[in-house]
């Protein structure tokens, strides 16, 4: 039976007839959340971005022979750091990991074996739960932030150094969500410059120490990064990089099998 979606690498518009006659080699889950992201982009901004990355990906590697299946996207994250803003929906630490450990139960008891978490919001910490579960689960479980792919490019593209809401999600969402993206009558972003009080520390200055920045004491409105160079088409210079880097990946590790060495190559150790 084909399914009445024309996505079925999307899990929340396919139905269980779809699903008993056919096998998904991958699941992938989008991480978000909701929070401000500076007085132009909308609380669901890692949202957004978590869900189109993930279908984009998917989609793309269906075409390919693969059969990863999409998740619904989490739209809720650790939001310890912006407790001073309004409606920024926190779970904390602890909750969100137990969330995750309760949804690739639900992966494991459904026969699938691989797991991509496609973290979209960078409060969220998923490595100390991956420790753990590596010894209670049989999903053999990857996490990609996204927007760490880009690391070795990054200013081939963009301008300004992003950390939130800056130049590279309102370039996103100005391309593919243009109309939750608040503007002025002039046309300009109606946001501020996302300057952000420097530590007094030259220890954090140059991360030789590290702490949990409390948002309302380093940023004016939540906006960490100048927006104001954003632009459609670095977006979807953002997601033709994601898209190179990302699908054959995706394809490469629905195609593998699990083996003794799974995800290492099977070669002899000297």
């Amino acid at each position: 039976m084909n399914s009445p979606s024309a996505r079925p690498w999307v899990l929340a518009e396919t139905p269980y007839q779809y699903l008993k006659d056919n096998a998904y080699q991958l699941a992938v889950l989008p991480m978000g959340a909701t929070e401000p992201h500076n007085l132009h982009l909308p609380y669901g901004t890692d949202w957004y971005e978590g869900t189109l990355i993930g279908e984009t990906l998917c989609e793309h590697a269906w075409t390919q022979g693969a059969r990863p299946v999409l998740l619904p996207t989490m739209p809720y994250g650790t939001e310890t750091n912006l407790s001073r803003f309004p409606l920024a929906m926190n779970l904390n630490p602890s909750t969100l990991q137990l969330v995750l450990a309760d949804l690739v139960e639900s992966v494991e008891r459904s026969g699938i074996r691989k797991m991509i978490i496609l973290n979209s919001h960078g409060g969220n910490d998923f490595k100390p739960v991956l420790r753990e579960l590596a010894t209670r689960t049989k999903v053999h479980l990857f996490l990609c932030s996204w927007y760490t792919c880009l690391s070795d490019i990054y200013f081939e593209i963009f301008t300004n150094k992003e950390d939130h809401a800056g130049e590279l999600e309102t370039s996103f969402m100005l391309r593919y969500y243009p109309h939750l993206v608040a503007k002025n009558s002039d046309g300009s972003l109606a946001a501020d410059s996302g300057a952000t009080r420097p530590f007094r520390f030259e220890a954090l200055q140059k991360s030789w120490v590290s702490i949990t920045r409390p948002w309302h004491l380093l940023t004016q409105n939540s906006g960490s990064g100048n927006p104001h160079e954003a632009s459609p088409e670095k977006g979807e210079r953002l997601m033709e990089v994601l898209k190179t880097r990302l699908v054959p990946f995706i394809v490469q590790l629905c195609q593998a099998d699990i083996d003794e060495t799974f995800p290492f190559q099977d070669v002899e150790l000297r």
